[in-house]
């Protein structure tokens, strides 16, 4: 005899981190997953939420909506980035525990820690010291995410689960100009200068500063992953206080050799150049992913084979050969 399938809620699932979580769930079999376009369902919107989840009747939830962007974006419109933000976790939280959903997994953004938190990067650290400026607003909401799931548990013993991902890239990235991360950006910057046959790239800073990239499947696999942990295997890796778990690779590279890396993949043999007068953010931002080990799941893919998908992945997006 057949277990009905879980009905599942991927919200968000037309970004990154969402439409890889579909394709991860796909996977492993699970096809009763419940999806909505932006048009059909604005979840900043309390009254279109609660008749959605009234009629829908779910098991699960992923909450992978959100808005989000880079340096630029976060800068330009922080009104947007707390106000929206907020309102998509506080309703969907609300109207999960309204309707007995008591299964749902949050991903927050590795920008929650302190600006200048110690490496590597515990969970414990979080609220112990100043925020990076630049995405404060979109950091604060986050926050308030794990909190709200944190505050539902402790009061109503739901089972509300969040994971934090360092930063991600990979097949669904934003190539924007001005808006998308640092590899999309590179991956658009080197390509396009291999089409004018441009003799150099000029890259922001010193090249010196650390960071470490996820590809989004390797993402997705653990957010599946975690959401199908037995609760007393994820509730004893976490607490009350801090109840979330890092997601990343436990490592890092400089963007020096990052860009290096992705010159090669996209096969542009000019020179590259740093400008030391701009800005290089913060030194360094290397999640610890030691819970997360202990409970069983580690990332696969290697960064210079995900790069490669992630051009190809670029290349299709907008039809450049």
């Amino acid at each position: 005899m057949h277990t009905a399938q879980p009905r599942i809620f991927v919200a968000g699932h037309r970004g990154l981190v969402g439409s890889a979580i579909v394709r991860a769930l796909h996977a492993q079999g699970l096809t009763n997953i419940v999806t909505r376009s932006r048009a059909e369902l604005e979840l900043t919107d309390q009254a279109q939420v609660r008749a959605f989840f009234q009629s829908e009747h779910i098991d699960q939830i992923y909450l992978a909506a959100a808005r989000v962007g880079g340096i630029h974006a976060n800068n330009t419109y922080p009104a947007e980035f707390i106000y929206d933000n907020t309102m998509v976790q506080a309703n969907v939280v609300h109207e999960a525990w309204r309707n007995g959903v008591h299964k749902l997994l949050f991903l927050g953004s590795s920008c929650i820690y302190p600006r200048l938190a110690e490496q590597p990067i515990r969970e414990e650290y979080l609220m112990n010291g100043i925020l990076e400026p630049t995405n404060e607003p979109y950091a604060m909401a986050k926050i308030a995410g794990i909190k709200l799931c944190e505050s539902y548990n402790r009061q109503y013993g739901t089972d509300y689960r969040c994971v934090m991902p360092t930063n991600l890239y990979g097949p669904g990235d934003n190539y924007h100009p001005q808006n998308s991360h640092v590899i999309p950006a590179l991956i658009r910057r080197f390509h396009e200068a291999k089409i004018v046959g441009a003799g150099e790239v000029v890259i922001w800073g010193s090249g010196k500063a650390m960071r470490e990239f996820l590809y989004v499947d390797d993402m997705a696999a653990a957010s599946v992953y975690v959401m199908q942990l037995d609760p007393a295997s994820y509730h004893a890796n976490t607490d009350p206080m801090h109840s979330h778990l890092n997601v990343g690779t436990g490592s890092d590279t400089t963007i020096g050799e990052l860009a290096s890396l992705i010159g090669k993949t996209v096969g542009y043999d000019g020179q590259i150049v740093f400008d030391p007068s701009k800005p290089d953010g913060t030194p360094r931002k290397l999640l610890d992913v030691s819970k997360l080990t202990s409970l069983g799941w580690s990332a696969r893919m290697p960064l210079d084979v995900g790069l490669q998908h992630a051009y190809r992945s670029f290349l299709d997006t907008n039809k450049l050969y």
